[in-house]
């Protein structure tokens, strides 16, 4: 029963197949290995995007933060809400790799409304050579909250971006979890929406570790691969990030292993609401839930045992009626009975 982090759960094994099928031989590196090609038009018809530049890095921090400096100058602003991924856990590394400062926009339950996002933008490229400059907007899909933005909404920020020359771009690290909670195809939450790049996450998803960067906006692409390679991202032995992907997107296995895990978290979510002290903060939509219930009611479940889950506070010290929040999420194999076991100890 570990609920900790998607990022905690295992590799698919025809992840790990595709692997060790890749480690047979020689092959070009840097990119040039025959599986990117395949993966390249792979990419590309998922997201009917036929010109789109296509490139793996190891890791979501690399994907937004490279992606992100090619879109932004130093003296530039990119705007994010006050809960965006790359804000709270990147470790500053969007700054380091732009030169530029994130301006922050206010949520309620980590999604940012096209009217603050407009006030934001307003607020900034006004005191000339002064003040910050206006760059692109930074949409985190599925928010760091558990909740998704909804295609209306994407369009509306990618809109009020446009309204002002600006890029957007799209956190993908939970792409596909989103994708199918919506119904909607990869085309339709990106660039039919106004999304000019997005991070495409598969480590959350059941792979080792690999994400594909997606530009749509040609102009780009060549920055993007300097500044890859200049910020020690461009991987020599490519061809075991390349095998990833292309198992990930070979017969749905994106698509199956997302559903999966976002079938658990509905499983939980059910369990909860039947929880007479147990209160979900916002709306599960995707893989993952904040719930709130007494801190001996933490406590009694972990030392029931073999739960894991992150939570805030210590479950042992303090108030025991004091209200803690935890944070569930499941990944792709993450079982019925797992979730059974859990919600067996929550309602004791």
């Amino acid at each position: 029963m570990y609920f900790a982090s998607d990022n905690a759960g295992p590799a698919h094994p025809k992840v790990m197949e595709a692997m060790v099928a890749a480690n047979e031989g020689y092959a070009m590196g840097y990119g040039a290995d025959p599986i990117m090609d395949a993966v390249r038009a792979q990419v590309r018809e998922v997201f009917e995007a036929p010109e789109a530049a296509v490139y793996l890095v190891i890791n979501g921090t690399a994907a937004n933060s490279v992606l992100l400096s090619a879109m932004t100058k130093p003296w530039e602003t990119v705007f994010c809400t006050d809960c965006a991924h790359i804000h709270e856990d990147e470790c500053n590394a969007p700054e380091f790799y732009t030169g530029a400062k994130l301006t922050l926009v206010p949520t309620a339950d980590g999604k940012m409304t096209a009217d603050d996002l407009r006030a934001k933008i307003i607020g900034e490229e006004n005191r000339g050579v002064h003040g910050p400059q206006r760059g692109p907007v930074s949409i985190t899909q599925v928010t760091e909250k558990g909740t998704i933005y909804t295609l209306d909404e994407i369009g509306a920020l990618t809109a009020t971006a446009q309204e002002f020359g600006m890029q957007t771009h799209l956190d993908g690290a939970r792409f596909t979890n989103a994708l199918v909670a919506l119904g909607c195809s990869a085309a339709d939450m990106t660039w039919k929406a106004g999304v000019d790049t997005v991070s495409f996450g598969g480590t959350k998803n059941g792979l080792l570790g690999v994400e594909a960067c997606v530009i749509f906006n040609p102009d780009i692409a060549w920055e993007f691969e300097l500044r890859r390679k200049r910020g020690g991202h461009l991987l020599s032995k490519h061809r075991y990030l390349s095998a990833q992907m292309q198992a990930y997107l070979t017969d749905n296995l994106w698509l199956d292993m997302a559903r999966a895990a976002n079938a658990r978290c509905m499983q939980l979510a059910d369990g909860l609401r039947q929880h007479n002290t147990a209160k979900m903060l916002f709306e599960p939509q995707a893989n993952m839930i904040f719930f709130e219930i007494p801190r001996s009611e933490h406590k009694r479940m972990l030392d029931a045992g073999a739960v894991y889950y992150v939570m805030n506070g210590d479950p042992a010290v303090g108030d025991p009626d004091a209200r803690l929040t935890g944070r569930l999420v499941c990944d792709w194999s993450m079982t019925e009975s797992g979730v059974s076991q859990f919600l067996d100890l929550l309602h004791g």
